[in-house]
Order: C-alpha cells, then sequence, then structure tokens
C-alpha cells in the first residue's frame, strides 16, 4: 500500500484546545496494549480512572499487535503505535479511521496530533521526538561564534573550535555503523529535498543530493572523536556531560540528561536550538508516537476507546506530566530542555520519518553500506551504486519489487 499523505501539524503550544469533560466514566470495557515509559503510563492511569479499562504495557507490544488485531473481534481495543509501526497495521487494513469520532468527541484534541494517511486520520499522536542542536553557550560566547542554523554554519563554526584546541573534538553524533550511520543519511537527504525512490519504489540515491550528504557525513566524521563508527546516542550524550565535545546533533528525549547535575560536569552550559538547516529543509525528522483503534471491534467499543485517548490527554493530565515527554497536546509547556524540540517542530521543516514499507529495506542497505565511503574503501558514487543494488535484493526478496 503506497501511504500517499501524512499530516502532522508543526506547531507545539501550550494552549488548550478546550478541555474535556471532568467526568470520564467509562462503562463499556476497553483493553489497551501500548509500549512501556513514563508517558504511556501517566495515560494509562488517567484511562484506568475512568473505570472499565484494562492496560497492558509492553515493550515488546509490536511484535504482538498485527496478530492481536487481525482476530475478529481484536484482543485489543487500541494501541499505541509511532511512524514505523504503523505501517504493517495500515497495510493490512487493522485500524479504524477516527474522522467521525474526532468530529463528535476530539474537541479537546488539536490538530496538530492528527495522523492522516490518505486524507483519513488513522492515529492521534500524543507525543514527539527529533533531533536539534546542542551546544555549549560559554565556548561560542568566548570564541564569538554565532549559534549555527545551518550544517554548513555548524560545520564553520567546528572547525573553529578545533583550531582554538578548547575541547578534545569540537563535535559529537551518533555515527555508529548500522542503524544509526543509516539514520544520519536519511535526515540529511530529506534536508536536501531528495527523494529515496522512483514512482515503482526502484531506488533514487546515486545521484547529485546523495553524493553532497556523503561528502557532509565525511567532513562531520573529520571533526569529531575518530572512533566515531562506535558513537550512539548515549556515547555522545556522555560526550556532551563531560565536556568533550562543544556541539551536538542529539535527539530531543536526551536534552534533559545532558544538563541533569547528577550526570553532568558541564551542567546548565549547554544550551537546546533548533535543528540545523540543509539546502531545503531541516535535516531532522519527526518521530510520533500516539494511539490508534482496532477495526475489528463494535463501534460501542471504539467509541468508548476514543474517548479514554481523550481522558488520557487532558490538559489538566499534560501538565500535570509535563516533563514525561516532548506532548503534542495542549496543555504542554516546554521548558529549556524541550525549547530545541519545540522550535523544530514549529518550524515546520522537520518531516515525519518516511512512512512506507520500503524505507526498511532502504535503511538497512544504507547502515551496512555507508561505512566503505566513511574509511575510505570506495567512492561516493560507487558506495551509492552498492548500496540501491542491495535495496533492490532485499526488497525483491521481501516481494517490494518485481
Amino acid at each position: 500500500m503506497f501511504l500517499k499523505k501524512l499530516s502532522i501539524a508543526a506547531a507545539v503550544t501550550a494552549l488548550a484546545a478546550g478541555a474535556a469533560a471532568a467526568d470520564c466514566t467509562n462503562t463499556v470495557p476497553v483493553k489497551t496494549i501500548s509500549n512501556a515509559f513514563p508517558a504511556y503510563e501517566s495515560m494509562a492511569a488517567a484511562m484506568q480512572a475512568c473505570g472499565n479499562v484494562t492496560s497492558e504495557l509492553d515493550k515488546d507490544h509490536r511484535l504482538k499487535i498485527v496478530d492481536a488485531f487481525s482476530a475478529n473481534p481484536s484482543l485489543y481495543s487500541m494501541t499505541s503505535l509511532t511512524n514505523s509501526t504503523s505501517v504493517p497495521m495500515i497495510d493490512a487494513d487493522l485500524l479504524r479511521p477516527l474522522d467521525d469520532l474526532i468530529a463528535e468527541y476530539g474537541q479537546g484534541l488539536s490538530p496538530n496530533q492528527f495522523i492522516k494517511i490518505d486524507g483519513k486520520v488513522m492515529a492521534i499522536a500524543a507525543f514527539a521526538n527529533t533531533q536539534h542542536l546542542m551546544y555549549r553557550k560559554d565556548i561560542l560566547d568566548d570564541l564569538g561564534l554565532a549559534v549555527p542554523t545551518t550544517w554548513d554554519e555548524y560545520i564553520a563554526a567546528a572547525e573553529a573550535i578545533q583550531a582554538a584546541g578548547v575541547v578534545d573534538y569540537p563535535i559529537g553524533h551518533y555515527f555508529m555503523d548500522g542503524w544509526n550511520l543509516a539514520f544520519v543519511f536519511v535526515n540529511h537527504y530529506l534536508g536536501e529535498g531528495g527523494a529515496f525512490f522512483n514512482a515503482d519504489w526502484t531506488p533514487s540515491i546515486n545521484n547529485e543530493k546523495g553524493i553532497a550528504v556523503l561528502e557532509r557525513m565525511a567532513k562531520l566524521a573529520s571533526l569529531m572523536d575518530p572512533e566515531y563508527l562506535v558513537s550512539d546516542t548515549t556515547f555522545v550524550t556522555k560526550q556532551l556531560q563531560q565536556g568533550d565535545v562543544a556541539m551536538a546533533n542529539l535527539w530531543a528525549s536526551r536534552a534533559g540528561a545532558v544538563n541533569d547535575p547528577a550526570e553532568s560536569s558541564v551542567a546548565g552550559k549547554i544550551v537546546m536550538a533548533k535543528a540545523l538547516m540543509g539546502s531545503e529543509a531541516l535535516a531532522a525528522t519527526v518521530w510520533w508516537d500516539g494511539w490508534a483503534i482496532a477495526k475489528n471491534i463494535p463501534d460501542e467499543e471504539a467509541e468508548a476507546a476514543f474517548k479514554m485517548i481523550v481522558a488520557s490527554m487532558t490538559p489538566e493530565e499534560i501538565a500535570a506530566h509535563n516533563d514525561d515527554a516532548l506532548w503534542l497536546a495542549p496543555g504542554f509547556t516546554p521548558g529549556d530542555a524541550a525549547i530545541g524540540a519545540a522550535e523544530t517542530f514549529a518550524s515546520g521543516m522537520a518531516a515525519p520519518y518516511p512512512m512506507n514499507k520500503h524505507i526498511g529495506s532502504m535503511h538497512n542497505a544504507l547502515g551496512a553500506g555507508l561505512a566503505a565511503y566513511l574509511t575510505g574503501s570506495k567512492d561516493a558514487a560507487t558506495t551509492l551504486a552498492d548500496i540501491e543494488a542491495a535495496y533492490i535484493t532485499d526488497a525483491k526478496e521481501k516481494g517490494l519489487l518485481q
């Protein structure tokens, strides 16, 4: 199934879009399954307080939901989903469109929460994550450097920091060989306005934009710890906390940790800023988390499930758990740790991570092939050609290409 359109509004706002009714009493049995971390724990608790809700929190829920929702009736009323876990559920036609329920009961939600597939709202996003700039304000101020807003400015600032010798390495980045390295390419390629596939789902990365991204990645690598191919998000977080680097492009969910006095030797010196621009868009992707309702359940159960989604994200609930997540729901107030993500979302220039079943094969091929260029064993064009060939092989084995 070709997922033609995804719509998620950019603005993260603290303005309430209308409060849910104070009485959320529920008389219809509702069963939920979701990931297991604080944001879902707080939402599940709010639902359970309404009555007749059974919540299963399971970090491996994604391995269960396709089979569970294929049953008729579905084994669960609703599930948590993300950009990636929604794809098999949509392709198998296991989710209920929510537009009718939004019209009747969704006044307490904000339009930036509506995940649309082919024009229909198929999920309600609760919160999101993205990547953005984190920088040592004291170092940039001492060197008279402006806060970078583009990748070219970032590289120029990193070169100045390197020349000054004030830190071990000017920048950190999650360049670990495999998934992380591929993810960096995906973000930068989208920032250049690149399309990964042609209309027939054949690959489309061996071009000027793809080569430009590889050249930028090699330049970034030259400004990092030489062991960058083992550098994941945790590695970069520790580099910031220990004062080893002056700037990093990192997941917003790590923003609190880098300034935590219990963990960081430079707490309070790191400032969050919007994601950096490529030539056409921000080289960052939005990853949403939220709820979707099973198709194979009675209308009465679907109605009750939707009301529970609304009840779990009232402005009062969000305010009470403000720091559990980067909430998209009304009532969220971004603090210092969240401002970089909030500005990235508000810009409207960060695309959601691609939602189609072909991107998995492309991501795997990128992860297996990109290091060959960075280590100098292949040139850029050969690297990209080999990645395209690997994608084609994998996609054919999976039945995604003829």
